[in-house]
């Protein structure tokens, strides 16, 4: 009987959790348990683990070690990070204008959204060119005396658009505006040096850099004003209460070092296969478009229209064949809507909803780029034939 291979493009959505991951967690499950607030013994280990990490996590940032909270997931790093800027900046009478763009992931967008809906913000939403891409200077002439954040997402997470953040971050240094960057599609790939980046508050999620569901960070540089989210006790220096989970965060640690370490040859290897990849569509294909920057994007992203398709059907047939792909962003999947993102580069509503996100990873091989070639077009040609019958 001939096996159906197993491939896995869809990294952006999640990613496995590495070996050495596993094995750094291992210790704080049963052996080191203690709630690292105590005094005993097995608190004061726990508490070791869990500075060590911090430590780990700020010298691969390049910030102080109390600049990093540990949190449960990037949505929650965004919801803590905006929120909190944007109330404490309301209260200390600075005013209540936030500037951002309409390809954030919905932990901002959303909760951007909510702000003004409920709370009295405004809000300008800065423009995208037709690669998803944002222009430094709208964002110049977004601003206003009364804004009080700039929330620009680094790498997108549908089409892999790499933004001129540190540009950016100029712009809202010169005139005081904290910029806050959710870094989760671009933490396994792009340098996150906040220093270089001209960033205020960055965030990073465990589950797509090979570290486990569960676990976070938000950077908040020294002096950003910020008002909790939640209140308890006075962990992560009163900015996120709630007992640290201490092997996950030893797990995004190791996770944030193996990147560290492999990153150059990594983005090399990925690079070479997402552009086989791209170039093999193209070319066997008709009728299909790379959406987002054809080489401003994500090593490891490579994403398509078809024209007259429909992408839960491309999705089914690649499913049947063995091959696990997704759409946009897997947090929307499931309604016939096309992406916001897609809509915001100017693509027509019905070419949208035949968007393909292919995202390569550590396991990703030649072959399975090779096989993907072999199977899309005939999957693609099925399609459009049933779609247009």
């Amino acid at each position: 009987m001939h096996h159906k291979p197993s491939i896995y493009l869809d990294h952006a959505a999640s990613t496995p959790v590495d070996p050495q991951v596993v094995e750094a967690m291992l210790p704080y499950f049963s052996d080191i348990y203690g709630n690292a607030s105590g005094l005993h013994q097995q608190a004061r280990a726990s508490a070791r683990a869990l500075e060590n990490a911090r430590q780990t996590v700020a010298d691969i940032l390049g910030c102080s070690p109390r600049e990093i909270v540990f949190t449960a997931c990037g949505t929650e790093s965004d919801n803590i990070a905006i929120r909190g800027v944007a109330w404490a900046q309301k209260l200390a009478g600075k005013g209540n204008h936030l500037i951002t763009t309409p390809i954030e992931h919905h932990a901002v967008g959303h909760t951007i959204d909510q702000l003004c809906d409920k709370f009295g913000f405004a809000q300008t939403i800065v423009p995208v060119d037709e690669y998803g891409l944002v222009n430094p200077a709208d964002v110049a002439a977004a601003i206003r005396p009364d804004t009080v954040l700039i929330s620009i997402i680094y790498a997108n997470n549908e089409v892999g658009t790499v933004q001129p953040l540190a540009e950016i971050g100029a712009l809202a240094r010169e005139r005081g505006i904290p910029l806050h960057t959710d870094a989760v599609q671009a933490a396994g790939y792009e340098l996150v040096e906040v220093e270089r980046l001209n960033v205020d508050l960055l965030a990073i999620s465990g589950h797509k850099i090979y570290a486990p569901k569960g676990v976070g960070l938000l950077y908040v540089r020294q002096g950003t004003p910020l008002l909790p989210s939640f209140t308890g006790g006075g962990h992560e220096h009163n900015r996120r209460p709630g007992t640290e989970n201490v092997p996950y965060i030893a797990g995004l640690a190791k996770a944030m070092e193996l990147v560290q370490a492999n990153r150059e040859v990594e983005n090399k290897r990925l690079t070479a296969l997402r552009d086989r990849l791209i170039e093999g569509v193209l070319q066997t294909i008709p009728d299909s478009h790379l959406t987002g920057h054809p080489t401003q994007r994500l090593p490891n992203n490579a994403s398509f229209v078809f024209a007259g398709c429909e992408a839960d059907a491309i999705l089914m047939h690649l499913d049947l064949a063995g091959i696990q792909a997704a759409s946009g962003s897997a947090c929307t999947t499931g309604m016939p809507e096309p992406s916001h993102v897609l809509t915001a580069m100017g693509i027509p509503h019905r070419l949208a909803l035949s968007a393909l996100r292919l995202t390569l990873g550590r396991q990703t091989t030649t072959e399975d780029i090779d096989t993907m070639l072999e199977v899309l077009p005939g999957i693609i040609q099925k399609v459009r034939q049933t779609t247009n019958t």
